[in-house]
């Protein structure tokens, strides 16, 4: 309760930076606000439509023109742009600040300015950073994924209190969570969508976590211990493999740090905030509520534990893919890759004003500026020349110079600074933000057109640069949230091997999400089911950040499987057996597990932010994928097909590692202390006994 009232009273506002520190389109932005202040800060663009069709009043939009000068902070607004027809006009407004420096009403005061036109009976729309920046609003799917993910649980355990009590430890560690992220916007900026992504993730893992902590409770108490000994257990031994897998969470997502931009930054401590806070809200609040609630937390009848007639299916299912191992293996191998080969294809474009929902303000500014002015007016290139190097008499033949590039549909008079030692030309491109071709032409103005002391900057010129940087920044986030993940694993299992695969199985993994992505996005295949409407690229942003997350969710469902089949290969020495009573004791709960993050994961897709859609999809589909193709095929197979190679370590290894227990155990210092066998955990004879 502290820390929401604390985020509520002196937490900031979430907003999105373009600032890309050394790349060419920050030189062009510099340079604006050192020579232009009226021009250097932020843009909105309000659009103003007759429905009716018939010409705009010049008298009115002179009024609205008026109002906005008046609005705080504003340097620049317009004159009103009318249309061909006369029917649209489109008004500039330019701030003195960036967009991380308005205040939270600043989209407020843009529409109390624009009234006279709306009372006019006229459409008017917003576009540009500032309304691209406000936070977008959740849908219901949110809401009906937590409430989905409670009866899914009430299936599971049979009893409304066990299925209550992780979705309130994930709630309260969520809201603890969302105010520290609060706080952290209020001294540095947190990009729009990090809250929705944080939030995302963080409920998922917060259920997960106090899921296997419950778990292992119920357990306890139906092997006969006491509701404070169970519990103590549950900590000892699952809360182990929460902290393991919450720190492998962790060291993905601080991998983001090394992306070079602020707002991926910020992703990575945001979502680090609330995994943290669902960490401790589960080794803390969940056993303490499960002692509390004593046995209670099961249904009468079912604390008995009864021998089976027969091994359990999971154990069956695992017996049958020790048979064939190498088939098995093979067959998931080709499921991930046939899903991930569509990702080859993959093209990005960090976000586009086109690919929003109608519903939103910036979309329908959008449609009706491509509509009325063209398809890259939306986006137009600025072209900064410093007349320090550039002289001032030859920027005429540079406005021709650039008019005469195939796809520049129109270029503007130069526009000289006060002091007349910089000069600004606006550039329209014949090609929406987002098509290809405008990315091509960026490219080409740089290296053919624009002497040395011109830039390009404007939006579609940033995201330009982001992409690029993006593309370059990826394979060093791979390369060192691989490494330190293995090194984790290495000395939390006392194995080179299965480490290596862990790795490896998570990579495929991240590669089929990003398939799945390309085909429902960039593809179009079943997109107007999530209300995108046509084709669009994958957000520069998505795949990124989908890495981070989702090599760290799938290294949860590593941990909590293969803790287990190290605790059985340590104390039988049984590389088959171990195998199978593993799967078996984890598979029921790693599938509810990962069906509730599914769930959750969906509800997202019906958030109204493109960006969020995608992180949503793919989230859901690498989660779904692991917990079946990987968990129940793919691991066990090659386990099996490794036998005891998989927990080889060197001697000389071994000793510099350092030991998380008497026996290297990740979850327990001593085997011998486990819980004894349920019908989740009854033996099979290994296939080559039968």
């Amino acid at each position: 309760m502290a820390a929401v009232v604390l985020g509520g009273a002196v937490g900031g506002t979430p907003r999105d930076d373009y600032d890309v520190p050394g790349t060419a389109s920050q030189a062009g932005t510099e340079l604006l606000r050192e020579r232009f202040p009226g021009l250097s800060g932020t843009e909105a663009r309000v659009v103003v439509h007759n429905p009716a069709g018939g010409q705009l009043d010049p008298a009115l939009l002179d009024r609205v023109v008026d109002a906005l000068r008046a609005v705080d902070q504003v340097g620049v607004a317009g004159p009103a742009q009318p249309s061909a027809d006369g029917d649209t006009a489109i008004i500039d407004v330019r701030y003195t600040v960036p967009v991380t420096d308005l205040g939270a009403d600043a989209m407020d005061q843009v529409r109390a300015a624009t009234g006279a036109a709306r009372d006019a009976g006229l459409q008017v729309e917003y576009a540009g950073q500032v309304p691209e920046g406000e936070p977008t609003e959740g849908g219901l799917g949110e809401l009906v994924g937590v409430l989905v993910a409670l009866v899914i649980l009430i299936i599971a355990f049979g009893s409304v209190l066990a299925a209550g009590l992780p979705i309130v430890a994930a709630l309260v560690g969520l809201g603890i969570g969302s105010s520290g992220i609060l706080l952290l916007a209020a001294v540095t900026q947190v990009s729009t969508t990090s809250p929705s992504a944080a939030a995302m993730v963080g409920l998922g893992v917060g259920i997960d976590y106090a899921l296997l902590l419950v778990t292992r409770h119920v357990e306890g108490l139906r092997a006969g211990l006491a509701p404070q000994a169970a519990a103590a257990r549950a900590t000892a031994t699952a809360g182990r493999s929460v902290l393991v897998a919450g720190a492998t969470v962790l060291l993905s997502l601080l991998g983001l740090i090394l992306s070079g931009l602020a707002a991926y930054r910020t992703y990575g401590f945001a979502t680090a905030i609330v995994v943290a806070t669902a960490v401790a809200a589960a080794v803390t609040l969940v056993p303490a509520l499960c002692a509390v609630c004593g046995r209670r937390i099961v249904r009468r009848g079912r604390l008995d534990v009864t021998e089976p007639q027969r091994p359990p299916l999971t154990a069956r299912w695992a017996a049958r893919v020790g048979r064939r191992p190498a088939v098995w293996a093979v067959l998931a191998l080709a499921v991930l890759l046939l899903l991930g080969a569509p990702a080859l294809t993959m093209r990005t474009w960090p976000q586009d004003a086109g690919s929003q929902p109608t519903e939103n303000t910036v979309r329908r500014a959008y449609d009706l500026i491509a509509a009325e002015f063209g398809p890259g007016a939306y986006a137009p290139l600025v072209v900064a020349v410093d007349l320090a190097k550039v002289p001032q008499d030859s920027v005429p033949a540079l406005q021709d110079r650039i008019a005469a590039v195939p796809g520049v549909a129109t270029v503007s008079e130069p526009l000289l600074s006060p002091d007349a030692t910089a000069a600004v030309l606006t550039v329209q491109l014949e090609f929406s933000p987002q098509d290809e071709r405008s990315g091509e032409l960026v490219d080409q103005l740089r290296a053919e057109t624009l002497p040395a002391g011109a830039e390009i900057t404007g939006v579609t010129a940033v995201f330009v640069d982001i992409a690029d940087l993006l593309a370059e920044r990826l394979w060093l986030v791979v390369g060192v949230v691989v490494g330190l993940s293995l090194l984790l694993l290495t000395v939390v299992f006392r194995s080179i091997l299965v480490p290596v695969k862990a790795a490896l199985v998570n990579l495929l993994s991240v590669a089929a999400a990003y398939g799945v992505l390309t085909m429902v996005f960039q593809w179009g295949w079943g997109g107007q089911l999530l209300g995108v409407d046509h084709p669009v690229p994958v957000s520069t942003w998505v795949p990124l950040l989908l890495f981070a997350v989702l090599f760290g969710l799938s290294m949860d469902y590593e941990v909590f499987l293969l803790s287990r089949i190290r605790e059985e290969w340590l104390a039988t020495g049984d590389p088959f057996q171990s195998v199978v009573r593993g799967l078996a004791a984890t598979a029921r709960t790693i599938t509810a597990a990962a069906l509730i993050m599914v769930v959750v994961f969906a509800g997202f897709m019906t958030n109204a932010d493109i960006v969020t859609k995608m992180i949503g999809v793919g989230l859901a589909t690498a989660v779904a994928l692991d917990a079946t193709i990987v968990r129940m095929v793919l691991v066990p197979a090659s386990m099996m097909l490794f036998g005891r190679a998989n927990w080889w370590l060197p001697g000389w290894l071994d000793r510099l590692l350092p030991h998380l227990g008497r026996r290297g155990s990740a979850e327990l210092d001593d085997p011998a202390d486990a819980a004894p066998a349920t019908e989740e955990t009854a033996s099979l004879e290994p296939a080559a006994s039968r």
